[in-house]
């Protein structure tokens, strides 16, 4: 072989090798944003049809609020990276809203107009750890680097399935993810068998977690909006920001995770073996 049909395939040896670098740089780059977040939402059996549509209608008012765009205007980047998930059993999530940056209320109203594409579903159970490790998963695909990475989830009762949720709470700590919770004490839709007492002390001994963690609870669906709009800026802003001051001041604070454990991390488990004639409802 001559030395110049040498030289010319080891030129194309290395523009394909370039070409495949190059494509694998363009495949792995990543966007800067203030916040990943993972919006996690529960829709077990437990939840009414109505209660599931005044959910949907509050993250779509709180994201498009003045006050959470002004948080997003006022991070470093300027914009968070965001994802809606529905939840129920162990095995049952599903991504309603995939990754989407959110930058101005343009962006947010797309961001609704997916929320309102479809009706929310429902299912059995209720499996606050699979939630957990579902939306730590997402944050490997989303292809944004985040300043914060932070699971925002709802619910209205205790885990029931799946794997302890203090535990997998803390498997998600530990991967730099924090936790933040929106305990619905409503007492509506077709709990009650399955209710626990201070779903808000068990949701900040058992189910937050992580720096600055904290979370919000409601008592009644009139304070729902209210709740996710507060909830969204102080994700945004954070604790040492003039919002969160400002939130603070206008409302009683929030909770914020501590070192106290008291509730029973397992009391959905143990309510779901004991149920003998209790409702199929979670």
């Amino acid at each position: 072989m001559s030395a110049s049909r040498r030289t010319g395939r080891w030129l194309s040896g290395a523009a394909a090798l370039a070409l495949l670098l190059g494509l694998t740089s363009r495949s792995t780059a990543v966007e800067s944003v203030d916040v990943e977040l993972v919006l996690a939402v529960d829709v077990s059996l437990s939840m009414s049809p109505a209660e599931l549509e005044i959910q949907r209608h509050g993250y779509a008012a709180a994201l498009t609020h003045d006050n959470v765009l002004k948080a997003i205007a006022d991070g470093v980047y300027g914009k968070i990276a965001v994802t809606y998930v529905e939840w129920a059993g162990t095995r049952w999530q599903r991504v309603v809203v995939p990754w989407t940056v959110i930058t101005n209320r343009a962006d947010a109203e797309r961001v609704v107009a997916q929320l309102n594409a479809r009706p929310p579903d429902s299912a059995r159970r209720t499996s606050i750890s699979g939630a957990l490790t579902f939306g730590s998963d997402l944050f490997a695909e989303s292809g944004f680097q985040g300043t914060k990475r932070v699971i925002d989830v709802s619910g209205d009762g205790p885990n029931n399935q799946g794997a302890p949720v203090d535990i997998t709470r803390d498997e998600v700590v530990k991967q730099g993810i924090t936790i933040n919770g929106l305990p619905l004490m409503t007492r509506g839709g077709f709990s009650g068998a399955f209710d626990v007492d201070n779903l808000d002390r068990y949701y900040s001994d058992c189910v937050i977690g992580g720096p600055g963690a904290f979370m919000i609870p409601v008592n009644d669906w009139t304070q729902f909006p209210e709740a996710i709009r507060r909830k969204l800026v102080l994700e945004l802003a954070g604790p040492a920001s003039p919002q969160w001051a400002a939130e603070e001041a206008a409302h009683p604070p929030v909770v914020l995770a501590d070192d106290r454990p008291a509730a029973d991390c397992l009391a959905g488990e143990k309510m779901w073996r004991n149920r003998g004639w209790m409702l199929d409802s979670r």
